[in-house]
């Protein structure tokens, strides 16, 4: 096995395999504000998979999100018992969340991918990749994000994500109809 099968097959159980050193980094992340910039990505497989490069122009931000259902304010008058609830129902995925914060605080980047890092009862982590275009479209086979129609992208579901929670990236075919173009065109009816 490679190096990057191995680091793989140690974060199936960071418990189990990495011990202390995961419960030490458990409690530092506690302790971190929401959005930290970090040198290297913790997990340098799933980061190389999703197309980080040690080069000028990537940056890793590691995001803390607090798990648990959204809430909409207290209401102030009545109600029918159909519009009684107030939870929240947003559609989108923590992870989605988390890279669309993480765009917000680094404005000048774009979001290329991110993958969950960590859990624990009350958070959850995950680490973004984010990427300068200007200086990212120098390289081979990055000229793409330098193009305009990829501005915001993050905003817009079109990372992998978004995709996976506008439903788009694997269904696909019979019974997918009402998700192109759109979920907006189709009333909301394919979700």
């Amino acid at each position: 096995m490679s190096m990057y099968k191995y680091l793989a097959e140690i974060y199936k159980k960071p418990g189990k395999n990495l011990g202390p050193l995961w419960m030490q980094r458990l409690v530092k992340w506690r302790r971190d504000p929401s959005i930290v910039r970090i040198d290297k990505p913790t997990r340098l497989d799933r980061a190389r998979s999703l197309g980080y490069k040690a080069k000028q122009g990537y940056v890793v931000v590691r995001v803390k999100l607090i798990r648990g259902g959204r809430k909409r304010p207290q209401f102030k008058s009545g109600r029918r018992s159909k519009h009684m609830r107030r939870k929240k129902i947003v559609g989108k995925s923590y992870q989605w969340i988390a890279e669309e914060r993480a765009s917000k605080k680094y404005p000048n980047c774009e979001v290329l991918n991110s993958y969950q890092l960590a859990v624990d009862g009350k958070y959850y982590w995950f680490e973004i990749i984010l990427v300068d275009r200007k200086q990212v479209s120098k390289y081979k086979g990055m000229e793409w994000l330098s193009k305009g129609k990829h501005k915001g992208r993050v905003f817009r579901g079109k990372t992998a994500s978004g995709k996976r929670s506008r439903g788009i990236l694997t269904h696909k075919g019979k019974g997918a109809e009402k998700l192109r173009p759109s979920l907006r065109a189709h009333k909301r009816l394919a979700k």
